[in-house]
């Protein structure tokens, strides 16, 4: 491991907003915070909004920037990115930013029942060969269930038609509405979409500049009722993407 992802790491280490879980504590259910985040991190009863698979934390910090009566909370497994968003919230004081390191697989051990208003899935690895894997999928979208309010909200942004495409016939299987939903976010200023056009990150304004459209929607999630996966082929991302195998040699996958 280089000195700079070493020092990174004690730097996170030490910073009062990242919360370090490791997998032996998820195990034993010694999860201090679940339940008291309002009361022991964030000192306020304002709404808990996370963002799965933060990466480096820009956009949770962009969020908390912008609505400052938000409570939000990056969630990622690797710490040397997430090490930017978060030293750039202590430097500036944020009060409604914290991190929590940890799989993602095991987030409804972090949270209790209605302690989460909304999620946001931001430019998530589509995952294209496995669906469970899928931070929009069934398997995901029942563990939001145990920690989410009623009817709380789900945000996907992503560039990956794939993943949209996805979402979106998953979310029909199950009789789901949406909100909101474009595939080309930019070209819609209307209100509905204000808040997923007021913060770009840097991958975002990557796919915009090789002209790759910028896909939106936005959904209550029912807390009851059995979840399908749905049954339909969808072609695969044919692009690059930041840290993504070239899948452009397969032509669909279910």
């Amino acid at each position: 491991m280089g000195k700079g992802k070493l020092a990174k790491f004690a730097d996170m280490a030490a910073n009062p907003l990242v919360i370090e879980c490791p997998f032996a504590a998820v195990q034993e259910g010694t999860f201090d915070l679940r339940g008291k985040w309002h009361e022991k991190f964030f000192h306020n009863n304002n709404p808990i909004v996370l963002e799965l698979g933060c990466g480096r934390g820009e956009y949770t910090v962009g969020l908390g920037r912008l609505y400052p009566d938000k409570n939000f909370i990056g969630v990622d497994i690797k710490g040397a990115r997430m090490w930017t968003g978060a030293k750039d919230a202590l430097e500036n004081g944020m009060k409604n930013v914290g991190f929590l390191r940890t799989n993602i697989e095991f987030i409804q051990q972090f949270f209790a029942p209605g302690e989460v208003s909304e999620i946001w899935l931001t430019f998530s690895d589509p995952q294209m060969k496995k669906a469970t894997k899928r931070l929009s999928s069934t398997y995901f979208l029942q563990r939001y269930r145990q920690f989410m309010q009623a009817d709380g909200l789900i945000h996907l942004k992503t560039d990956s038609n794939f993943l949209f495409t996805y979402t979106e016939e998953m979310l029909k299987a199950n009789h789901i509405a949406t909100e909101v939903c474009t595939r080309s976010l930019y070209q819609e200023e209307g209100e509905d979409t204000f808040e997923a056009r007021s913060y770009q990150t840097y991958y975002e304004s990557m796919w915009r500049a090789r002209g790759i459209d910028i896909k939106y929607l936005r959904f209550h999630l029912p807390l009851d009722g059995d979840l399908i996966e749905p049954d339909v082929e969808i072609p695969l991302d044919e692009y690059r993407s930041y840290s993504r195998e070239k899948r452009s040699s397969l032509e669909t996958s279910r």
